[in-house]
């Protein structure tokens, strides 16, 4: 159980967020994911405060990627944190240190989710703040990302399904499951990121006045990763000669373009369904190749919902997620010529004309 505390702003500005946003319903399993940082103890103390509140019922969990010759003393002294507070602790060691920050992510992911199943947990909590969302519009920005990539990091997505078997629509198991269709999920692993309007400043000095003690990441110094650049030269830079408050200002703007992102997906999601035609006997509203695509109905809409329409499609049947250049080769063949069509997609799917419709299918 948690001590005894004296209530914050930030304890009022996160009891507020999860008023609102209805991100971690109250009697809850919650997954901790506590690296030692400034953040995520920010949020573990926050969330053992509140608990009386809530009603959770909270374990810690920590990722070691063997990145630093400290990190078992790292995930010695984050486990020693979970026994003064007297919750469960978890720990995951990576087998093979990740040469990436996309593979150490991934892994991240990966064994949090896997840690959540394994404990009945359908929420995972990160640390992730306002600091985090402007640094990774910047990243994305630089990257040259759509809205998609600029809004990236969310309040809420799912990770997992934990109870139901995860059907995959992918070129390369078609074989084994011919029969896929879009299943209905009603028992999934959410990530949730409840500090994406505080700063990296703030969660700072709430664990000065909490005397909580910080585990420094020596690799966030190391400037061969370009986020770090962004962090410590970037940002500063941008604060001193722009905006004092660049920070808040970029992570606003990942919060508006999230939205319009939600709504242009989902406006997607219908021009592909009306779009999908049957082949054969009987409809046919899977993912499954052959898929035949209606033209006339795709060509009415914006050049915007089409190119996400495809994405959204492509998805589903290549082997890996689509690349820009995948998206604008099958969207052109909205309006190119009768029998034109493209080269081969990732894993072997061509695309082509034959008036009125677009036809994706493997040549043999």
């Amino acid at each position: 159980m948690a001590e005894s505390f004296n209530w914050t702003q930030l304890h009022t500005q996160l009891h507020r967020t999860l008023l609102h946003r209805q991100i971690l319903p109250s009697n809850q399993r919650l997954l901790v994911a506590v690296s030692g940082g400034q953040d995520s103890l920010c949020l573990i103390k926050i969330l053992l405060d509140l608990q009386p509140k809530w009603g959770w019922n909270l374990a810690i969990a920590h990722c070691d990627h063997r990145w630093r010759s400290d990190s078992q003393a790292s995930a010695n002294h984050v486990e020693n944190l979970a026994k003064n507070w007297g919750i469960s602790y978890y720990l995951q060691t990576a087998s093979d240190i990740p040469k990436t920050e996309a593979a150490a992510r991934q892994w991240r992911y990966q064994a949090l989710t896997e840690i959540a199943i394994a404990h009945n947990s359908p929420y995972i909590v990160t640390g992730h703040t306002a600091s985090d969302r402007a640094e990774t519009l910047l990243y994305n920005l630089i990257r040259g990302s759509g809205a998609d990539g600029l809004s990236a990091l969310t309040w809420m997505r799912p990770l997992a399904d934990s109870g139901l078997p995860i059907l995959d629509f992918r070129l390369e198991n078609l074989d084994k499951n011919p029969q896929s269709k879009i299943p209905n999920r009603k028992s999934k692993i959410y990530l949730v990121r409840p500090l994406l309007d505080i700063t990296r400043s703030q969660t700072s000095q709430f664990c000065q006045e909490q005397k909580l003690q910080i585990w420094e990441d020596s690799t966030n110094q190391d400037f061969k990763y370009a986020r770090n650049r962004i962090r410590s030269e970037l940002v500063p830079y941008l604060e001193t000669h722009f905006n004092p408050k660049a920070q808040q200002a970029l992570a606003k703007t990942a919060e508006l373009l999230r939205a319009d992102v939600e709504y242009l997906e989902l406006a997607a999601n219908d021009l592909l369904q009306r779009a999908i035609l049957p082949i054969g006997e009987g409809p046919q509203m899977n993912f499954q190749l052959p898929v035949k695509l209606n033209r006339p109905i795709l060509r009415e809409a914006p050049l915007a919902l089409q190119r996400r329409a495809m994405r959204q499609l492509l998805q589903q049947i290549l082997p890996s997620a689509p690349s820009f250049e995948s998206v604008e080769k099958l969207t052109s063949l909205i309006i190119a010529p009768n029998r034109s069509q493209t080269d081969p997609f990732p894993g072997g799917a061509i695309a082509r004309v034959e008036n009125p419709s677009i036809i994706l299918e493997i040549k043999l």
